[in-house]
């Protein structure tokens, strides 16, 4: 069974790891949403992009959400990433309950806990690489001397230390996905959060930020992608589908 396996094998049949309490030895949950729905309106229909949907992550997990487009993926890796609320239901973060917290504990919990890596890279153009993958730094007011420290370890770890003094439309798509990745992870968080992260990359090169994936989760931190690919989830130790705002199989 994969690390967490039980965790998932519980999360599957509806019951997060804060309500079922952790086996002696095991690793805390990281993620844990507890009969959570998000609804909202679009004009007078009512939208129910999750519909009580429990389960829970634990630290150090490797975990795919997969689902077609409308499954509620998007909505749950926003939770997750405490970029927005649950209209019932709780999600706790590294065991923080989200609800209790005002708009600026929110964001603050999002930037020491969640790593974001997106499709589209989201890199500012006319900052080399280090001032991008500093940007966390900066809104965590970490002093610049610092910052640049952490931001060339981190550019190290993704394999692009001989670029520092190079702009984004200077890269190949993987490296700027290599990029991003550093960025996300400077802050040293305990979640990396990757909203289909392949998408806009060639096979080969995806593989390769899939391998990426691998190793920082070798060294400890949580990685949980997002994706509607089957190739892509098939390859995680741990699938967890979404259908129609729901959990499959639950």
């Amino acid at each position: 069974m994969s690390p967490g396996g039980e965790a998932g094998a519980a999360a599957v049949a509806g019951v997060p790891g804060a309500a079922r309490g952790a086996a002696p030895g095991a690793a805390p949950d990281v993620v844990c949403l507890d009969g959570v729905t998000r609804h909202y309106a679009m004009g007078e229909t009512l939208v129910r992009a999750l519909d009580g949907v429990s389960l829970s992550i634990a630290a150090g997990e490797s975990v795919a959400i997969m689902g077609p487009s409308g499954s509620g993926k998007s909505t749950c890796m926003n939770l997750i990433g405490c970029l927005d609320r649950p209209t019932s239901g709780r999600v706790l973060i590294g065991g923080v309950d989200t609800a209790g917290l005002d708009d600026a504990a929110l964001a603050a919990l999002r930037n020491r806990t969640v790593g974001f890596v997106f499709q589209q890279f989201h890199l500012l153009p006319r900052l080399d690489l280090v001032r991008n993958v500093e940007l966390p730094l900066v809104y965590a007011r970490i002093a610049p001397r610092e910052r640049k420290r952490r931001a060339l370890e981190a550019l190290e770890r993704v394999g692009l230390s001989d670029r520092i003094g190079h702009l984004p439309a200077e890269l190949s798509g993987g490296q700027r996905q290599r990029v991003a990745i550093a960025r996300a992870l400077v802050n040293r968080p305990a979640i990396l959060l990757a909203d289909e992260p392949t998408g806009a990359l060639d096979s080969a090169t995806g593989q390769a930020v899939l391998e990426l994936f691998r190793e920082i989760n070798a060294a400890g931190t949580t990685v949980i992608v997002v994706t509607h690919d089957q190739g892509i989830g098939a390859s995680f130790p741990r699938l967890i589908r979404l259908r129609d705002g729901l959990l499959e199989g639950s």
